[in-house]
């Protein structure tokens, strides 16, 4: 009887686990306010390898019928978006922030702690606007994803919406790649599949 106890207690205490710690947040964050749909991130918001009107934040900008400011400039990392984050989005009177980061700081091999405090920090800004965030998730490594837990724990500890891995089935997959780095036209769109039902989600009633 004992032992079914203690099984019964690791098998919850693991499903727990896996509930809180594995499971795609299906937490939705609403704006308390603004006007603008902003991009913020790097290369792969910027669209590089992507044909004219052909990148993600192009397509979900028609696919939903609302304008979306793209400010992705590429070699950005969570830190330097920071720094311009009052320039290119508080000032444009935010309503939904995607963001997009980690890519490079990945590349760079900087201290995953300083990433996600820097992510933190500009998801807390963000919302102190009145901003929703939407939070895409990118792989910590070729190899092996150092990311994955951290996206996961900062999308549920802020409350943002969030995607894990934007790149999963596009990233090494010679289909849908340009280069070694960026998706081609075909791996935008799949890009734009993944983040379409959250942003949809999150767009209530905004001012056009």
């Amino acid at each position: 009887m004992r032992f079914l106890f203690i099984l019964a207690f690791i098998l919850g205490v693991t499903g727990a686990s896996y509930f809180f710690f594995f499971r795609d947040p299906s937490f939705v964050d609403l704006p308390r306010g603004g006007k603008t749909i902003i991009a913020l991130g790097d290369s792969l918001v910027e669209g590089v390898g992507a044909s004219y009107d052909k990148d993600f934040v192009a397509l979900l900008s028609v696919r939903l019928g609302v304008p979306i400011v793209n400010v992705g400039v590429g070699g950005d990392t969570a830190g330097t978006a920071l720094d311009r984050l009052e320039r290119d989005v508080l000032s444009r009177d935010p309503r939904i922030v995607i963001v997009l980061l980690g890519g490079n700081d990945a590349l760079r091999r900087l201290p995953v702690a300083t990433t996600f405090s820097n992510l933190g920090l500009l998801i807390d800004r963000v919302h102190e606007a009145g901003a929703g965030v939407l939070l895409l998730g990118v792989r910590g490594g070729i190899f092996g994803d150092v990311y994955k837990k951290q996206f996961r724990e900062l999308a549920r500890e802020k409350k943002t919406s969030f995607v894990p891995d934007v790149l999963e089935g596009v990233f090494g997959n010679p289909e849908f790649m340009s280069d070694s780095i960026h998706p081609n036209d075909g791996g935008y769109a799949h890009i734009a599949d993944r983040v379409e039902p959250m942003l949809r989600k999150m767009i209530v009633d905004v001012v056009q």
